[in-house]
């Protein structure tokens, strides 16, 4: 069961949906660190999500930041410490903009 919010995101704009569940190649870095060659940018998310929580690099003082290790700034452009509100973003540039 979908929350009222996100159902009506995707009544009002069922391609924001498609965005986020279209499976895609991905690109090198991101290949090498999911250790799959096609997921969607949602599955994406949620792995980097799942690889954060696994390895303990949120902040102890701060759960908002996100201590990167060498693998997960191999794919957040470097960045040592990510806000979690700027993870989603930077995320979704390693997904071409579709075209239509």
């Amino acid at each position: 069961m979908l929350p009222q919010r996100m159902k009506q995101v995707i009544t009002d704009n069922p391609k924001k949906l498609a965005n986020l569940i279209d499976l895609v190649n991905l690109p090198t870095p991101l290949r090498e660190f999911l250790g799959q060659s096609q997921t969607s940018r949602l599955g994406c998310f949620m792995r980097v999500w799942s690889y954060i929580k696994e390895h303990n690099l949120q902040d102890p003082n701060n759960k908002n930041v996100v201590n990167c290790d060498q693998k997960l700034r191999s794919i957040l452009l470097g960045k040592p410490q990510v806000d979690l509100a700027e993870l989603p973003s930077l995320i979704k540039l390693h997904f071409p903009k579709k075209t239509s």
